[in-house]
């Protein structure tokens, strides 16, 4: 029998009777575009997410610009990024006209590496070309970042920090969120994000009334206090009303979803131990498991094992944003990038969802072990 990868249909049934009322409230009241609904998503959010502020918006890329937007980054100004990543991390950077310059990551948790990001900086300013402005963090397959060492270098060399959570919203370290530590947080509600959607959406967090006043005013159309007097240029990145109010439903039981994939995480770093290299998470770290990723010489011979038995498998950035043609021209910090390069050739993640039942995930454990032990 096929194993789902993200089991949305087994979430979907569990929270059904929920979601249909919150849906058809929708189709009574009729708000469709910015209806009561978002702006109750907004301050649940907000509560949750340890924010004053939360800006919802059309997706996780928009969420991501606007910050940039808001902050008039452009043309010189540099924004160090990891490569090993989705494109919207680094995407949004030339949009403002900005060069996006790629740093390395961690072994184990695939995040930033303060250190890189170090020594990025510092070459950028010696070269003298652009004015280093940005640093996005990605809180990568689930887990935060190392936030108080990348914080501390941002704020060294006087740079906004955007933590790009749109695959960890909800993760915390020490108890608390990116936010924490950076100027705005950002999310997608992407459906096979761990709090996700059922189409697209995205949100910012900010701590800033006036950063948040400006971000509501580019998200519409650049809206001044006139209806026809637009007083910047923005975008039209709202989030429907349907998709606020069945985020709504799914945020009240996130906590309960995140603490299943926890246990899920833990049973498959014990049942994998010594077979292929399980995932690192940073001392104090809460993740919310959006990928259950290992590492193996052999990922390209475990796939098919497992694909054989009905095993769905997945294999994120096996060529990193800045081996991508159109970002093969931007520039790369360091001395290269060579754990990412290495994590591009050897990850590859399994089966990861709040509904994953022990017997399943004990058929997953049994064929990675009976792969590498053959």
């Amino acid at each position: 029998m096929s194993i789902a990868f993200i089991d949305l249909k087994a979430q979907r049934a569990r929270l059904k009777d929920r979601i249909d009322a919150a849906v058809m409230r929708v189709l009574d009241h009729g708000g469709y575009v910015m209806g009561p609904e978002v702006g109750e998503f907004e301050r649940a959010l907000g509560e949750f997410g340890q924010a004053a502020h939360v800006l919802s918006c059309a997706n996780g890329t928009d969420a991501l610009a606007l910050p940039l937007m808001a902050w008039g980054i452009g043309p010189g100004d540099a924004v160090f990024c990891p490569s090993f990543t989705f494109a919207a991390t680094a995407e949004v950077v030339p949009w403002s006209g900005a060069t996006p310059v790629f740093v390395d990551v961690l072994p184990g948790t695939y995040n930033l590496d303060p250190d890189h990001l170090e020594q990025a900086i510092a070459e950028v300013k010696k070269k003298g070309e652009l004015r280093p402005a940005v640093v996005i963090a990605v809180d990568l397959f689930g887990q935060p970042a190392d936030y108080p060492r990348v914080a501390a270098v941002a704020r060294r060399h006087g740079l906004k920090l955007i933590a790009d959570s749109a695959q960890a919203f909800g993760a915390t370290l020490d108890g608390l969120h990116p936010l924490h530590w950076a100027d705005v947080a950002t999310t997608s509600f992407f459906p096979a994000k761990p709090l996700g959607c059922y189409g697209d959406g995205g949100a910012v967090l900010t701590n800033d009334a006036g950063l948040h006043a400006v971000l509501a005013s580019l998200r519409n159309h650049g809206a001044g206090t006139d209806k026809y007097d637009n007083v910047r240029i923005g975008m039209n990145s709202r989030l429907d009303t349907i998709q606020a109010a069945i985020l709504i439903e799914k945020l009240a039981v996130f906590d309960g979803e995140i603490a299943a994939r926890n246990r899920i995480a833990d049973r498959y770093a014990a049942g994998l131990a010594g077979a292929v290299a399980t995932p690192t998470v940073i001392a104090g770290g809460i993740s919310t498991w959006a990928q259950y990723t290992v590492e193996t010489p052999d990922r390209d011979g475990l796939a098919a094992a497992l694909r054989e038995q009905g095993i769905p498998t997945a294999m994120y950035y096996p060529r990193p944003i800045h081996m991508q043609t159109a970002y093969a021209a931007y520039p790369v910090g360091g001395n290269g990038l060579p754990v990412t390069m290495a994590a591009a050739g050897r990850v590859i993640s399994l089966p990861m969802h709040a509904d994953l039942d022990e017997a399943t995930q004990g058929r997953i454990v049994a064929a990675v072990r009976a792969f590498v032990k053959r």
